[in-house]
Protein backbone atom coordinates (compact mmCIF):
# COMPACT_ATOMS: atom_id res chain seq x y z
CA UNK A 1 0.00 0.00 0.00
CA UNK A 2 1.16 3.37 -0.86
CA UNK A 3 0.65 6.48 1.47
CA UNK A 4 -2.90 8.15 0.94
CA UNK A 5 -2.70 10.95 -1.78
CA UNK A 6 -5.72 12.71 -4.41
CA UNK A 7 -5.57 11.62 -7.82
CA UNK A 8 -7.10 13.06 -10.84
CA UNK A 9 -9.38 11.93 -13.74
CA UNK A 10 -12.29 10.71 -15.07
CA UNK A 11 -14.94 8.04 -13.64
CA UNK A 12 -15.63 5.02 -15.66
CA UNK A 13 -15.64 1.77 -15.48
CA UNK A 14 -13.30 -1.12 -15.13
CA UNK A 15 -14.52 -2.86 -18.73
CA UNK A 16 -14.18 0.10 -20.78
CA UNK A 17 -11.56 2.04 -18.91
CA UNK A 18 -10.64 5.19 -21.07
CA UNK A 19 -12.60 3.94 -24.30
CA UNK A 20 -15.79 3.98 -24.41
CA UNK A 21 -16.64 3.76 -28.45
CA UNK A 22 -16.73 0.20 -28.66
CA UNK A 23 -20.01 -0.25 -26.74
CA UNK A 24 -22.09 2.37 -28.54
CA UNK A 25 -23.52 3.60 -25.59
CA UNK A 26 -23.82 7.50 -25.21
CA UNK A 27 -23.38 9.40 -23.10
CA UNK A 28 -20.34 7.76 -21.00
CA UNK A 29 -21.89 8.27 -18.18
CA UNK A 30 -24.83 6.11 -19.47
CA UNK A 31 -22.37 3.36 -20.53
CA UNK A 32 -20.56 3.51 -17.18
CA UNK A 33 -23.70 2.84 -15.08
CA UNK A 34 -24.89 0.35 -17.56
CA UNK A 35 -21.82 -1.89 -17.25
CA UNK A 36 -21.17 -1.39 -13.38
CA UNK A 37 -24.86 -2.73 -13.62
CA UNK A 38 -23.72 -5.98 -15.52
CA UNK A 39 -21.18 -6.48 -12.90
CA UNK A 40 -18.13 -4.27 -13.67
CA UNK A 41 -16.53 -1.99 -10.95
CA UNK A 42 -16.42 2.14 -11.09
CA UNK A 43 -12.61 3.20 -12.02
CA UNK A 44 -10.94 6.36 -12.46
CA UNK A 45 -8.97 6.80 -16.06
CA UNK A 46 -5.83 9.17 -14.68
CA UNK A 47 -3.85 9.60 -17.92
CA UNK A 48 -2.73 6.50 -18.74
CA UNK A 49 -3.65 4.67 -16.20
CA UNK A 50 -6.93 2.79 -14.77
CA UNK A 51 -7.71 2.45 -11.41
CA UNK A 52 -10.40 0.40 -9.82
CA UNK A 53 -12.18 2.26 -7.13
CA UNK A 54 -12.67 0.26 -4.16
CA UNK A 55 -15.94 1.26 -1.93
CA UNK A 56 -16.49 3.98 -4.11
CA UNK A 57 -21.00 4.31 -3.70
CA UNK A 58 -20.35 8.13 -4.30
CA UNK A 59 -18.70 7.02 -7.87
CA UNK A 60 -22.06 6.57 -9.46
CA UNK A 61 -23.46 10.28 -9.28
CA UNK A 62 -19.64 11.70 -10.93
CA UNK A 63 -19.96 8.82 -13.96
CA UNK A 64 -18.04 10.30 -16.74
CA UNK A 65 -17.01 13.29 -14.81
CA UNK A 66 -13.60 14.82 -14.27
CA UNK A 67 -12.72 14.29 -10.56
CA UNK A 68 -10.53 14.26 -7.47
CA UNK A 69 -10.44 10.71 -5.63
CA UNK A 70 -8.59 11.38 -2.32
CA UNK A 71 -7.45 7.96 -1.03
CA UNK A 72 -4.88 4.82 -1.07
CA UNK A 73 -3.94 3.25 -4.14
CA UNK A 74 -3.11 -0.73 -3.56
CA UNK A 75 -0.41 -1.29 -6.07
CA UNK A 76 -1.65 -5.04 -5.73
CA UNK A 77 -4.59 -4.82 -6.92
CA UNK A 78 -4.37 -1.58 -8.76
CA UNK A 79 -7.30 -0.25 -6.63
CA UNK A 80 -7.86 2.86 -4.98
CA UNK A 81 -9.24 2.81 -1.12
CA UNK A 82 -11.41 5.74 -1.70
CA UNK A 83 -11.59 8.12 1.30
CA UNK A 84 -13.63 11.10 -0.66
CA UNK A 85 -14.98 12.18 -4.41
CA UNK A 86 -15.12 15.27 -5.21
CA UNK A 87 -15.78 17.66 -8.55
CA UNK A 88 -12.75 18.58 -10.08
CA UNK A 89 -12.67 22.20 -10.84
CA UNK A 90 -13.40 23.11 -14.56
CA UNK A 91 -10.60 25.35 -15.55
CA UNK A 92 -11.64 28.48 -18.13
Amino acid sequence: MQAKRTFTGIVTDKMCGADHTAMNVKPDAKCVREWVKAGSQYALVEGGNVYVLGNAKAADAFAGQKVKVSGTLDTKTNTILVDAITAAEARP
